[in-house]
């Protein structure tokens, strides 16, 4: 969908189109990730299921960016006060897109715990075959095999866990270039609006949209004021995202370091048993 008009201009109308449905698909997204999550610690939690998973988090990740710079485009449009419409779709805009965001950040934070608990039932799961293997006495040709056989799964296992723990890096960069457009957005507001003022225009609007249009300038200090308030709410919930995908990445990189570990000593283990036996 063009966004650009025939003079060429940017055409606000078939711009707010294009933010209105980004947030729905960021909505329709985020509730098939919270549905795919009900399976997690099921007979339907496989690998199939958390990469189609991951996949669907990286679209909601793009959208959002997508999303971003549609919403800087938008209020950077010239606003009049007979396009008073104007100014309250933007309002909207940013509401539902704040919300959108709330939601997904709130599966996120579910992800991030459900990947713990499965990570714990892995580690302990692999103690469990470890001690099984050396307390099984089996012949050589068939221990060599079992230990060819562990080696290559954790190998695969471990070049997963790399692999997603170089998507989550790269997701926190990506939200920490968002910080720093929100940061900008931030700062072309102007000046700090006085708290207590802030608190009456909120409690205490005009009463009619003809009285608002009267006094331009207290409109415009409250418009600034929820534009203000959503912007924090966006970044408060990135910073949570954030947070965990900051976790997410260095439970990866001990949970490959205690892989790698296991890996050696079984291999080094079975040596010795073999020296042993043929000495």
């Amino acid at each position: 969908m063009s966004i650009m008009s025939g003079s060429g201009r940017v055409d606000p109308n078939m711009l707010a189109q294009t933010i209105s449905s980004n947030i729905q698909r960021i909505t329709l997204l985020t509730n098939e990730i919270q549905q795919m999550m009900r399976h997690f610690g099921t007979a339907q939690d496989t690998t199939d299921l958390r990469q189609t998973l991951q996949e669907k988090q990286q679209k909601v990740n793009q959208l959002a960016k997508v999303t971003d710079k549609c919403m800087k485009d938008f209020s950077a449009l010239p606003v009049t006060t007979e396009q008073r419409q104007r100014k309250i779709q933007r309002e909207r805009l940013i509401t539902e897109f704040s919300n959108a965001l709330a939601v997904f950040q709130k599966a996120q934070r579910e992800a991030a715990k459900k990947e713990k608990e499965f990570v714990a039932r892995v580690r302990a799961s692999s103690r469990v075959s470890v001690r099984e293997m050396l307390s099984w006495q089996l012949v050589h040709a068939q221990t060599q095999s079992y230990d060819e056989a562990i080696a290559e799964e954790d190998l695969q296992l471990i070049q997963e866990r790399e692999s997603a723990i170089r998507q989550l890096e790269s997701d926190i960069t990506d939200i920490n270039e968002i910080f720093r457009d929100l940061g900008m957005m931030v700062h072309e507001q102007g000046d700090m609006i006085d708290i207590l003022k802030n608190i009456w225009i909120i409690y205490y609007p005009y009463n009619s949209p003809a009285q608002i249009c009267r006094s331009p300038f207290l409109t415009q200090r409250q418009r600034k004021i929820q534009r203000e308030r959503l912007i924090t709410e966006f970044s408060n919930a990135l910073a949570v995202f954030q947070k965990a995908q900051r976790e997410a990445a260095k439970k990866e990189k001990e949970f490959v370091a205690r892989v790698r570990a296991s890996s050696r000593v079984s291999v080094s283990f079975i040596c010795y048993t073999w020296a042993e036996r043929i000495t």
